[in-house]
């Protein structure tokens, strides 16, 4: 099967950083990489101008890391509350999602894509949680977030479990910083699809 070489203009989830020259098969290349601007060829007659896209893609690398760094410092400094409704043993009417995140996120006046809040599932239980935020492929930061009764009510969820003979499960991830509800909180997969699913349509 056909291969070529490309520079990638981003980050590819398993397949290398922005500035990288990789070797992808053509159909991965031909049919997503290049169509996306996500990769340029990297053939013989644009060597040249590879080598100053490597050169401007390092300086823009440079840059988001450290903008990304200043916004993981500010964004340690914040507790987002979210008010919800209180059900049956500490179940939630209302779940917090990363959609309610990144509007909170907003309002403090955050713009960050939902994508980079890396929520398995959405939190359906009070509780105190640790929301990681994914600004940079090497700048991760937790986002302290704290799910309240109506009214800013801290609600004591073994209490209201007791009162149904539930018993409270325990954290499934370090997340979770002082809840005991059920974990909320997971490294997602990528969303690009894998490169061996896209590069069988080459032909």
């Amino acid at each position: 099967m056909a291969h070529k070489q490309v520079l990638l203009r981003d980050d590819i989830e398993n397949l290398g950083a922005r500035g990288e020259i990789v070797r992808v098969k053509a159909g991965y290349a031909r049919n997503y990489l290049l169509p996306r601007n996500l990769a340029v060829e990297a053939t013989a007659n644009n060597v040249r101008q590879i080598e100053g896209e490597r050169a401007a893609l390092a300086k823009r690398e440079a840059k988001d890391r450290s903008s990304a760094e200043l916004q993981a410092d500010q964004l340690r400094s914040l507790t987002l509350k979210f008010e919800r409704k209180v059900g049956e043993a500490g179940v939630l009417y209302g779940s917090v999602t990363s959609m309610d995140v990144a509007h909170a996120l907003k309002e403090q006046g955050y713009e960050i894509d939902r994508r980079k809040i890396v929520m398995r599932e959405p939190i359906k239980r009070f509780g105190n949680y640790a929301v990681p935020v994914r600004l940079h492929r090497d700048v991760t930061v937790e986002l302290p977030v704290k799910v309240l009764g109506e009214g800013g009510v801290e609600v004591n969820v073994a209490a209201l479990e007791a009162e149904v003979g539930v018993e409270t499960a325990a954290p499934e991830a370090v997340a979770i910083t002082e809840s005991p509800a059920e974990a909320a909180v997971v490294p997602a997969a990528s969303e690009a699809p894998a490169v061996d699913e896209v590069a069988e349509t080459d032909e």
